[in-house]
């Protein structure tokens, strides 16, 4: 058995919308090496854009996010989310989410929210992942209810979230976004979750 962590550098958010430092820091990775290839992970992503669109199904915006409720794909190097009837998220580094809303087509009733400091991101990876998931969360994890791409709301440990499948090279990966103000206390609720995975962090 295996255990690391690796702790980074401070985001602190700073917005008309948001001040001061968060409680926790960002970057927070805690892994677990198991004797599988698939280490269980949960990453701190809350300084990722977050950009929400809102327009109309039957718009040219609609047909360039090329996603509906309750899916999502990647562009680029930038995550859409279909995460309500006419509303989409765009996740990704500041400069591919600028370009992307930026070749939009707005006409009619296209709404652009930047979301980056009121929404707290973590990413939750590995085998184990949908087992912890579903200790906290209601809803059914398998594949075939939540694939790959897939997109819900849902309460975790009781905090609204909406989560976004995004596999990668193949392993189980979940984003799941929630209200800044209950960031602290859901990456710790996920960190008890985890534990007997063999998840855990000092922060």
């Amino acid at each position: 058995m295996r255990i690391s962590i690796r702790k980074e550098s401070v985001f602190v958010a700073d917005s008309p919308t948001f001040r001061g430092p968060t409680r926790f820091e960002s970057p927070i990775v805690a892994s677990y090496m198991p004797h599988s290839r698939e280490p269980l992970t949960l990453t701190d992503e809350s300084s990722t854009t977050k950009l929400i669109v809102r327009a109309a199904d039957d718009s040219d915006a609609a047909a360039q996010l090329g996603v509906g409720f309750g899916s999502s794909r990647v562009a680029g190097n930038v995550h859409i989310w279909g995460q309500r009837p006419t509303e989409w998220l765009l996740v990704g580094g500041g400069e591919d989410v600028a370009t992307f809303a930026g070749s939009l087509d707005q006409s009619g009733h296209v709404s652009l929210i930047d979301h980056t400091h009121s929404r707290a991101l973590f990413r939750l990876q590995g085998a184990p992942s949908t087992d912890l998931l579903e200790k906290v969360c209601g809803l059914d994890w398998g594949d075939a209810m939540t694939p790959d791409g897939a997109v819900t709301s849902a309460s975790v440990a009781k905090v609204g979230c909406d989560i976004a499948r995004h596999d990668q090279d193949g392993v189980a990966s979940y984003r799941i976004a929630c209200d800044r103000s209950f960031a602290q206390y859901l990456f710790d609720a996920l960190l008890d979750a985890g534990e007997e995975f063999g998840i855990n962090a000092v922060v």
